[in-house]
């Protein structure tokens, strides 16, 4: 009769520990996802999502978390000039170099950006002048048309630290008058990449990279500029990021 009760006892503690095991949740930390407030606007021109090989003719520093791969570290750098803050009533130019994401305004190339910072794990850079650009479109282009002019050198607001810990480096900016953004200049002036990887990236309005890859290649010698660059029409930015996810993967760079 003890062997018995003892036994039924024993079945009992082993339905209700099967009941524990099955009532068990695994505990998983939540998103978390940052965004950088826009400031500032391209004067471009109009063109579809392309990865290209060939230069063609004719856009505060944050660290997010960056895996040691086989070719070390990543970093995204880059500049973006949306024309405003608000995502209601804008203007034609306004619209042009922007991408609205859940009411928050990004600039064209700082959306790219974050993007491939996503798909990367790399760390971030905005490039920002110490004398901001003015938002108001034509004022804008006076000051850019007015650097071209000059070979300006703006001065950069931030510094890069440790830049020597990364091996590749994505640089994207938009297209300003079949170039770069002088301030571009600057950041490439100031730091030296050799023996580095660099990955260019571009907005437009229909100008694509303009031998700009050529120019980087001509500014970096010894480092190893990656041809294969995207490129990306400001008409068609905001459904872009399957695109850029294939592009990131195509260049064995996702994480």
């Amino acid at each position: 009769m003890k062997k018995r009760i003892f036994t039924l006892m024993l079945s009992v503690l082993f339905v209700l520990g099967l009941v524990a095991c099955g009532n068990k949740q695994e505990e998983k930390p939540a998103g978390n996802t940052e965004s950088e407030p826009a400031v500032s606007a391209q004067p471009e021109e109009n063109v579809e999502t392309e990865k290209t090989t060939e230069p063609e003719e004719g856009e505060s520093s944050e660290a997010a978390g960056n895996p040691q791969t086989e070719d070390g570290k990543t970093l995204v750098v880059y500049f973006s000039m949306p024309e405003t803050t608000n995502p209601d009533n804008m203007n034609a130019e306004e619209e042009y170099s922007t991408v609205v994401i859940d009411g928050e305004v990004l600039g064209n190339t700082q959306y790219v950006a974050y993007v491939i910072q996503e798909n990367t794990g790399a760390d971030i850079f905005r490039i920002e002048p110490v004398t901001p650009y003015p938002m108001n479109h034509a004022e804008l282009e006076e000051v850019a048309t007015e650097e071209k002019r000059n070979d300006a050198m703006p001065e950069i607001a931030a510094e890069v630290e440790n830049i020597e810990q990364y091996d590749t480096i994505f640089l994207g900016y938009p297209n300003w008058y079949a170039d770069m953004p002088r301030i571009i200049y600057s950041f490439l002036d100031q730091y030296d990449l050799s023996g580095k990887t660099i990955v260019p990236f571009v907005t437009s309005g229909g100008s694509g990279f303009s031998n700009t890859i050529s120019t980087i290649a001509d500014l970096e010698p010894d480092a190893n500029v990656i041809t294969d660059g995207l490129s990306i029409s400001r008409n068609v930015v905001q459904d872009a990021e399957a695109d850029i996810i294939e592009w990131v993967e195509g260049l064995g760079l996702s994480k």
